[in-house]
């Protein structure tokens, strides 16, 4: 049950700002925020290879949230995390294949452009609007008290103008459960920003903030199963001027 707000060309100073939390089974193994051989700055799925959150000096930046749906997911269907190193290698979010892959919803942005790709309950890629969007398991921009909470936030954050990421930490950490206003949505134990369960909940909190000049700055911080912090990253980057 991940949740994400960002905020695409949304502020004079910001070209793009993300907050998300990673929910996951805590027996999945993981690496944390590092950079990998081929340039990435990411977190590492070790049991698949993929990640879910990632960026790249020559210009991309993508993040994919699992969509819940009756039926997946499917065991034999690829990763959706290796989907995410592919668009971080330069594939073209208008080109690749998604339609093998189990629901999901995928963010891509470079310096010009963001695109949203989903593949459930049809496959399809559009660009993004300028603005602050929510992410989380199920339609894109879906209004679940969780995305609508976090994305306030976020709205909020830009306009204190400070550049502190302390709040969006905090917003990220919320354990409040929010009553479920969507049919489709998540169950209580679920229904909060901040999972706090011993078998699955969140994991990472990560925010990253790129500038309109460039320069950028990714910060994961992590969880253990009793959602205690497990250690900090945080990580500078440039990209190409937009």
């Amino acid at each position: 049950m991940c949740v994400v707000a960002l905020a695409w060309d949304a502020h004079p100073r910001w070209r793009l700002v993300i907050a998300a939390n990673r929910d996951e089974f805590h027996a999945r193994p993981a690496e944390a925020l590092h950079r990998w051989e081929d340039g990435t700055l990411a977190g590492r799925d070790a049991q698949a290879g993929g990640t879910w959150l990632g960026v790249r000096e020559a210009g991309r930046c993508v993040l994919v949230t699992n969509y819940r749906a009756p039926g997946f997911p499917q065991p034999d269907r690829p990763s959706r995390g290796g989907l995410v190193t592919a668009l971080l290698a330069g594939a073209d979010p208008l080109m690749v294949p998604i339609d093998a892959y189990n629901p999901f919803n995928l963010f891509c942005a470079d310096p010009q452009a963001a695109h949203i790709l989903t593949n459930h309950p049809e496959c399809a890629c559009h660009a993004l609007d300028r603005g602050i969007h929510g992410l989380s398991n199920g339609a894109f921009d879906a209004p679940w008290p969780k995305t609508v909470a976090l994305c306030g936030a976020l709205e909020r954050w830009l306009a204190g103008e400070t550049g502190d990421p302390a709040a969006l930490f905090e917003a990220l950490a919320d354990a409040t459960p929010l009553a479920a206003a969507d049919p489709d949505g998540p169950e209580p134990r679920f229904s909060a920003v901040f999972i706090r369960d011993r078998d699955y909940g969140t994991r990472c909190s990560s925010v990253l903030a790129l500038d309109r000049t460039g320069a950028g700055r990714i910060i994961e911080r992590r969880f253990d199963r009793e959602g205690r912090a497990a250690g900090t990253v945080a990580l500078d980057f440039r990209w190409p001027a937009a």
